[in-house]
């Protein structure tokens, strides 16, 4: 039977892969890169560990969500791979959180392909790392989103993370500051090039898709 596994690589650092998860890519018989417009991030993690690799992409277009994509993708991986043989589908971050993997996961076992997830470090976590402050104390509540926030979840958490806030960081920063939340904006997390922002004209400036905000209530 063919096997995948879905590897998370982490948030940037490729010293942040589990070590279970290097071990496999290491062992696997094809590397399942997913990119978009010629561009993997996730290669960019692991580059070191699989130049002896076979590589194979998988594409997927910037804005476009519909389920024949992911078809199309489970074939592709179906297709490359033998009976009885392992290949590994990394992906940043952790293949459960806000993944095209989770989709892609569905696919597969319609395809009776075998699949094992191996999770991986987010990038909310190692923001709160970098950052030095705690994600949740004992008591305390947190969420995590992908879009847009109220006055009325804020009213229940102490933190929050809000990914992909690079097209309305002004609307959530006034939120955040009207129920009294401090903020920082984080980019490229754990890469060489990280950067942290805590002043809003700066924040509001930048494009950075890879970027997210971390706060805390004051």
């Amino acid at each position: 039977m063919k096997k995948i596994y879905g590897i998370g690589v982490g948030p940037g650092d490729s010293e942040l892969i589990t070590l279970k998860g290097l071990n496999i890519i290491k062992r696997s018989s094809v590397i399942f890169i997913p990119r978009t417009q010629n561009e993997s991030i996730a290669l960019n993690i692991i580059k070191d560990y699989v130049k002896d690799k076979r590589i194979e992409y998988i594409d997927f277009v910037m804005g476009e969500d519909n389920f024949k994509r992911y078809e199309k993708a489970s074939f592709i991986i179906s297709s490359a791979l033998k009976d009885n043989e392992e290949g590994a589908y990394v992906t940043i971050g952790d293949p459960m959180t806000y993944s095209t993997y989770i989709y892609l996961l569905k696919e597969l076992k319609k395809l009776k392909v075998e699949v094992e997830t191996i999770p991986g470090i987010t990038s909310y976590n190692a923001s709160f790392a970098a950052l030095n402050i705690p994600a949740v104390l004992k008591g305390e509540r947190m969420i995590l989103c992908d879009g847009d926030i109220d006055d009325k979840i804020l009213k229940l958490v102490d933190s929050i993370c809000i990914l992909k806030v690079n097209r309305k960081k002004n609307e959530l920063i006034k939120i955040l500051e009207k129920n009294n939340f401090e903020y920082f904006y984080v980019k490229r997390c754990s890469c060489e090039d990280e950067v942290i922002l805590t002043n809003k004209d700066e924040i509001l400036k930048d494009d950075e898709y890879m970027s997210l905000i971390i706060a805390r209530r004051k």
